[in-house]
């Protein structure tokens, strides 16, 4: 198969992988913007905000085609400054989002209001899971994200900053079009819960560590470590910046619970290791063609 088939194949089994839970993301975010935000005069941060304030201000089936609308330069921006793969990904979940927010408002579920800390939880915490599968997956719906991007290029700011800049001016003018900075300051406690939510979603919950070993004697360790703990590891080697000593660095991956024994046993071993552990947001198990 030439490589440009395989790398389409590819990307199609990907695309068609992630389609699946592109769409549920859409269903939940859909579901609490209108069941629990619009309802209770709350916004989103991003595109997802403009449009919902956009719809307030004419006729609230609009909606849809104010997402559609607002992120078409975006996706124009990203096709040129990012690439075509990224951009059918960006469409497909703006597309299937737009049309469960229209569906859900022609074929409204029941509304939720309630205190404001109801609101503020259940609609964050609903929606952050809805976009943290959607971004997971490789798609997005906001094209403040696309500009967060192309202005890190551009200029070194953080795609965060640029995203947590422009949300400070749209959760302002929430203020005003509704007439309401109370309003407002829920819109924006609701997106900070949202951001925790989607942060923990797109990151996982699992408690990966990963761990690198300085030892006197490698080896012996390396062979007690795959014995007694039952995982693997991999032998890298260094060199000493001040000795200029060549030795052998051990790596190792391993989940939260297994760590506490990890280092039992190599304090066991060699007392004088040295050891270090960082946190593992995703690990990836690849497999090797035969």
């Amino acid at each position: 198969m030439p490589f440009h088939s395989h790398s389409q194949f590819k990307f199609g089994k990907y695309y068609l992988k992630s389609l699946f839970w592109i769409i549920v993301g859409s269903f939940l975010a859909a579901l609490s913007i209108q069941m629990i935000l619009i309802p209770n005069k709350l916004i989103d941060g991003g595109i997802v905000g403009i449009s919902i304030m956009a719809a307030y201000l004419t006729k609230d089936h609009y909606l849809s085609f104010f997402l559609v609308l607002f992120n078409i330069p975006f996706v124009i921006l990203a096709y040129r400054q990012i690439g075509k793969h990224f951009v059918i990904q960006m469409l497909t979940a703006v597309c299937i989002f737009a049309l469960f927010l229209g569906l859900f408002y022609f074929v409204p579920f029941v509304t939720f209001k309630a205190n404001d800390l109801e609101v503020i939880v259940l609609g964050g915490f609903i929606l952050g899971v809805g976009a943290g599968l959607i971004i997971r997956n490789g798609a997005s719906t906001d094209g403040t994200e696309i500009l967060g991007i192309l202005v890190n290029k551009k200029m070194g700011f953080s795609v965060g900053q640029v995203i947590l800049f422009s949300n400070f001016f749209i959760f302002g003018m929430a203020g005003f079009v509704y007439q309401n900075w109370h309003t407002a300051f829920l819109s924006l406690m609701t997106y900070v819960v949202v951001s925790k939510v989607m942060d923990a979603v797109i990151v996982g919950f699992e408690e990966t560590k990963s761990v690198m070993i300085i030892s006197q004697n490698p080896q012996h360790l390396a062979e007690v470590l795959m014995r007694e703990l039952g995982v693997g590891l991999t032998v890298m080697y260094g060199r000493g910046g001040y000795t200029g000593d060549t030795r052998e660095i051990l790596y190792i991956v391993v989940e939260r619970l297994q760590l506490a024994e990890l280092k039992e046993l190599i304090h066991r071993e060699d007392p004088s290791a040295f050891v270090a552990v960082e946190n593992l947001h995703e690990v990836i198990n690849g497999k090797q063609a035969p």
